[in-house]
């Protein structure tokens, strides 16, 4: 049993290596994916524009921005947000697009709309719908946290068994053969494999949280 959940365990980290340079590939296209008026989505992850929105909506006197009808909206979406978050993927369940009662439902949706409609105001023209922009927002700050957390660990061993950390940059990230990496290390292949299975583990060590 022990020796299945190692293997487990191995094959696990191995997987989350061989996905680095996809991940990092991912984040380079998510963050240059334009949501309109020259404005990217690495440009609303840096800004935190959405979470300035909810500031608004939340800090402003309504008079300043929403209209009487919109201020009618305001006073039935507060009964549903309750909070108002920091996290993007915490601030798209702020704003619900279903409620239990029909009539709640359709100003929610207005809500939503007048959320979109103030990111328009703010210069920014969104092609696709505020869902959308979201959803890249959030997979690209969690590709962001993947890779950085790999980096971290890595660095981290880096400060105390160098060895074992070039075996993982080499050979599991940038893919490289082991009989390459054995030779640029000056290791034979058994030395090579007992340090790689040995690497393996001491960043299964560090990776735990």
């Amino acid at each position: 049993m022990k020796l299945k959940t190692t293997v487990t365990n191995e094959q696990s980290v191995i997987e989350q290596l061989s996905q680095y340079r996809q991940k990092k590939a991912r984040i380079q296209v998510l963050s240059n994916y334009s949501v309109g008026a020259g404005i990217t989505v690495s440009r609303l992850n840096e800004d935190d524009q959405l979470q300035e929105l909810h500031r608004k909506l939340r800090g402003l006197p309504s008079y300043l921005y929403l209209s009487k009808r919109e201020q009618e909206l305001e006073t039935v979406a507060h009964i549903y947000l309750s909070r108002y978050p920091a996290g993007i993927k915490a601030q798209k369940r702020a704003v619900p697009a279903h409620a239990p009662d029909p009539e709640d439902t359709q100003l929610l949706q207005e809500l939503r709309r007048k959320i979109q409609k103030v990111i328009a105001a703010r210069g920014y023209d969104v092609r696709e719908g505020i869902d959308e922009i979201i959803e890249r927002l959030t997979e690209l700050q969690d590709l962001q946290a993947e890779v950085g957390q790999i980096d971290t660990v890595l660095q981290a061993l880096e400060s105390y068994r160098p060895e074992y950390a070039r075996i993982i940059q080499r050979h599991l990230i940038d893919e490289v053969a082991w009989e390459e990496v054995a030779k640029e290390m000056s290791l034979s292949k058994s030395v090579f494999y007992r340090w790689r299975k040995k690497a393996i583990e001491e960043y299964e060590k560090l990776a735990i949280c």
